[in-house]
């Protein structure tokens, strides 16, 4: 054997090395507890009501019967409004709850739960909306069939959470109205950042998908909420943080330009990716409030 081959092989099991733990790290990083989960909300703003809110746990199977966790916030006022709240990736339920009080406040029974792989369900990977998709669209059914007051139901989503909001839109659920915030539009070019901020070459997102391809079945390719909004006619409120650097604002301008539905996008000033509602939560109450009021979902 010469050379030559000894370090084209040396190169090509290096670089499939190197996409193997690309992958991995990508779609397998660690997780919060609830417990983390909790102590970081309680940190950044007032969660007191929490624990006086009546609450039930219950579960859900999702895609392939994944065992999905969930906790509904039960309003105390009976308005038959619903809204299930996906948080982001890494993170749990109790990331929905930078959101709830104001659902709450206006009416709406809260859907909290923990996409799959996260929080309370079994180890699984993330497939960035291709399975967690179908597990909404479970959940979704779930809440129609659970709830036999429910005559508005709603999705709400952060970072991965408003992607699988968006992806989920291509299954047609039954649902009133989306607000994805900063969503992504296709994985690909957030590893591409992440790539950058490790000083390695975006290039190698291609050999991880390849890998991703075999961990999982599904290549990152394949992982475009974007494209399911085409038939799209559900209104989506886009929300976004003007000065994220990690899924840029252009995901969501991307997004709102390919629905077929009602849609605006709201850029929060200052505020950096999931931190829209903490910059500025008055702002965001107040773009959340009229998009509701437009679309007659009060």
């Amino acid at each position: 054997m010469t050379v030559g081959i000894v370090i084209v092989l040396f190169a090509v099991i290096l670089v499939g090395g190197m996409g193997f733990f690309l992958a991995g790290t990508a779609m397998g990083g660690k997780r919060q507890t609830l417990s983390e989960a909790r102590a970081w909300q309680e940190a950044h703003y007032d969660l007191s009501w929490y624990d006086e809110i009546e609450k039930t746990d219950y579960t859900v199977r999702g895609d392939e019967g994944y065992i999905l966790h969930v906790q509904m916030l039960k309003n105390p006022e009976d308005t038959g409004r619903y809204v299930i709240i996906s948080h982001g990736y890494t993170d749990n339920r109790f990331g929905a709850l930078k959101y709830a009080r104001m659902y709450l406040d206006r009416g709406y029974n809260i859907i909290a739960y923990d996409l799959r792989g996260h929080g309370e369900n079994e180890p699984a990977l993330c497939t960035y909306t291709v399975r967690e998709r179908k597990d909404l669209f479970a959940l979704i059914r779930d809440s129609r069939q659970r709830y036999p007051d429910l005559r508005m139901l709603g999705l709400h989503g952060e970072s991965l959470g408003a992607s699988t909001t968006v992806a989920v839109l291509e299954e047609k659920p039954e649902v009133d109205f989306a607000v994805a915030d900063c969503g992504f539009a296709e994985i690909i070019p957030v590893l591409k950042v992440g790539l950058a901020g490790m000083h390695l070459p975006g290039s190698l997102v291609n050999v991880a998908s390849l890998c991703a391809k075999v961990r999982c079945g599904h290549s990152f390719q394949e992982m475009r909420p974007i494209d399911s909004l085409k038939e799209n006619r559900i209104p989506v409120l886009f929300i976004h943080g003007a000065e994220d650097n990690f899924i840029v604002p252009e995901h969501s301008r991307r997004m709102r330009a390919e629905t077929k539905g009602a849609s605006e996008l709201v850029l929060i000033p200052g505020a950096g990716h999931a931190q829209s509602v903490l910059t500025d939560p008055d702002l965001y109450q107040e773009k959340l409030y009229a998009f509701l009021d437009r679309t007659g979902t009060v």
